[in-house]
């Protein structure tokens, strides 16, 4: 997930940097992402399993900004030569040995600096494994992300971390709370799409709405910008304003000659909108579209042409 941060930086808790992806994530019968601008949430462009507000597969990004306050040190008793090795405190998931701290994304790692050396490179191998986790097993990675953030709760990413990670649980209630203490700790509109997605899944869709309205929304730009407004158009249409929810989308950046998944994701929200609002052929026109854009597969806008034009039966 590409998030807005106090910075330029973007920060990944997955190891080595590794990219990030605001595509839809697959639902449970393998279909894409089905109207973020649509009734069924998840955020994003949709999906039923809550991709959503830019939908991070990947884990996501991190509030930049200036470290906040650290932890105590734990002091490691570990069998010998185990190299700056903690043991693991009984509530916490098993580190394989072949995880090391140095996986972590450097900015990230920095912000860690505050604590025990001990401690710090445990937080970091239980942030990889979260990271590399979060697609296949979300539940696992949210109980490394949570032993994280039980060393080291007075850090904003650490607690971002652990939000991103119970966002892809379906643990919308804890991922809310994480969020915002990260953004108390490092200030800025951070994860507001994740957030206002949030409170789709825990049913309230009037307070995504303002979290779209909001002075910090004010602040996005780009990208992020238009994750929050795929958000709030997915909120409309919980609420059955199909109508607000396709004025929601209608930006400059509906421009049917872009590629790549941002696009792509835009696209096939304001598809999923204008069907719902009964605007059929206008709908199947911008599933092209998002189909066009979608280079890397990552929404079923192909199998929603087909199913809008017959070609599926």
């Amino acid at each position: 997930m590409t998030v807005s941060e106090n910075g330029d930086e973007r920060r990944s808790f997955r190891g080595g940097g590794a990219p990030r992806s605001g595509g839809p994530r697959r639902d449970n019968d393998g279909r894409g992402s089905r109207g973020a601008a649509g009734g069924d949430r998840r955020g994003g462009a949709g999906d039923n399993n809550r991709g959503g507000a830019g939908n991070s597969n990947r884990g996501g990004g991190f509030n930049g900004g200036q470290r906040r306050g650290g932890e105590g040190g734990f002091t490691p008793r570990g069998r010998d030569g185990d190299r700056n090795r903690q043991q693991a405190r009984p509530d916490e998931p098993d580190l394989p040995d072949s995880v090391e701290p140095t996986e972590l994304d450097p900015a990230v790692r920095r912000d860690l600096l505050s604590l025990d050396k001990d401690n710090a490179n445990t937080v970091a191998r239980h942030l990889v494994m979260a990271g590399k986790l979060v697609d296949e097993d979300p539940e696992l990675a949210l109980l490394h992300a949570r032993a994280a953030r039980q060393r080291a709760g007075r850090i904003a990413v650490v607690r971002e971390a652990a939000g991103i990670t119970a966002y892809h649980a379906g643990e919308w209630a804890e991922a809310l709370s994480e969020l915002r203490a990260a953004r108390r700790m490092a200030g800025g509109p951070g994860l507001i799409a994740v957030m206002a997605d949030c409170e789709r899944g825990l049913g309230r869709p009037e307070r995504a709405i303002e979290l779209g309205r909001s002075d910090e929304a004010a602040l996005l730009s780009g990208d992020e910008a238009s994750e929050l407004r795929i958000v709030v158009a997915g909120a409309r249409m919980d609420l059955g304003q199909f109508d607000q929810a396709v004025v929601t989308l209608q930006t400059k950046d509906l421009d049917a000659a872009r590629t790549g998944e941002a696009a792509a994701r835009l696209f096939y929200a304001y598809a999923d909108a204008l069907v719902a609002a009964g605007r059929v052929e206008d709908g199947l026109k911008w599933f092209l579209n998002a189909a066009a854009a979608d280079l890397e597969g990552d929404t079923d806008a192909e199998e929603r042409v087909a199913e809008l034009t017959g070609e599926d039966q």
